[in-house]
């Protein structure tokens, strides 16, 4: 604070201060973590060579079902292939999977959400009736029944999941359209005599749509975790592919002998899911923040 003297009176007044400009709140530690590890499954499906220690196809059976040492850090498998390699080049297929289902659902979920929001009576009660019925039906055992129908591949993996996710994501666009069409933007768009495909362009999309940019990164993980599930139940990609959920149906046999070719496949998903999940929560927080 700093004074000045008055020319009449020669006495001090207090100037008022000069405020400060607001600090920046680090970033949480949370999310840091989440980035961080985004990052590295983003390198390992990039550039895999990068990362890996060992050719994940090589056999070495003198090695086989060795436990994790500085050798092979996530130990090896039956064959005496090194898990921690066949987990980093198996990262591409496991997010290709993922990202393609994620793809998939939320096509479908715009398609079904918006005619069902802004279609005819009919049109649109059709659609909310196909919706609930598919809604019925658990994810997953929906994903089984297209996998028994198409045949286990990674193509079966990406449509399985990604139909089968879409009714909820569905859902939620349908009520993002209802309430950006009753809201009051569009009231005064209309009142000034803007026509309906303006409105639906400038106004009802892009609201409606925001909300779907923390959905995606929530779906992703979802994917995977539900895709490695096929997987594991002898649904996915056949061996010797790397894909995170084969090598957790190839390592249960051994599950009493040699439990990392289990567990450190089941971690590297988790980890995977939760760092999605952060990310995602972040990022709807700070749009929720950005409407108020």
């Amino acid at each position: 604070m700093t004074t000045s003297v008055t020319p009449a009176t020669g006495t001090k007044s207090a100037e008022t201060p000069t405020p400060r400009p607001p600090r920046r709140t680090p970033p949480p530690t949370g999310l840091i973590v989440a980035a961080g590890t985004l990052l590295l499954f983003v390198t390992a499906m990039i550039a895999p060579g990068l990362l890996a220690t060992h050719d994940p196809y090589a056999l070495n059976l003198a090695d086989a079902l060795h436990a994790p040492s500085f050798d092979y850090w996530f130990g090896t498998d039956e064959a005496g292939r090194d898990l921690y390699s066949r987990v980093v080049y198996g990262t591409r297929e496991s997010l290709v999977i993922g990202l393609g289902a994620t793809a998939l659902s939320l096509t479908l979920a715009l398609a079904l959400g918006s005619v069902a929001a802004l279609g005819g009576r009919f049109v649109a009660g059709t659609v909310n009736r196909v919706i609930e019925v598919l809604l019925a039906f658990p994810t997953l055992l929906f994903a089984l029944l297209l996998v028994a129908i198409t045949g286990p591949s990674a193509l079966s993996q990406v449509f399985a999941v990604g139909v089968g996710s879409a009714p909820g994501y569905a859902r939620i666009i349908r009520g993002q359209i209802l309430s950006a069409r009753n809201s009051g933007y569009v009231e005064a768009a209309v009142a000034l005599g803007h026509g309906n495909g303006r409105i639906l362009r400038q106004h009802i999309v892009p609201n409606a749509v925001r909300p779907l940019v923390a959905i995606i990164t929530l779906s992703v993980g979802q994917s995977i975790v539900w895709a490695s599930s096929l997987s594991f139940l002898g649904l996915g990609v056949a061996p010797p592919s790397p894909e995170w959920g084969a090598l957790l149906d190839a390592g249960r046999v051994y599950i009493t002998q040699a439990w990392w070719l289990t567990v450190i496949p089941g971690l590297v998903i988790v980890a995977l899911a939760l760092a999605a999940t952060t990310l995602g929560k972040h990022i709807q927080n700070s749009l929720e923040k950005g409407e108020k």
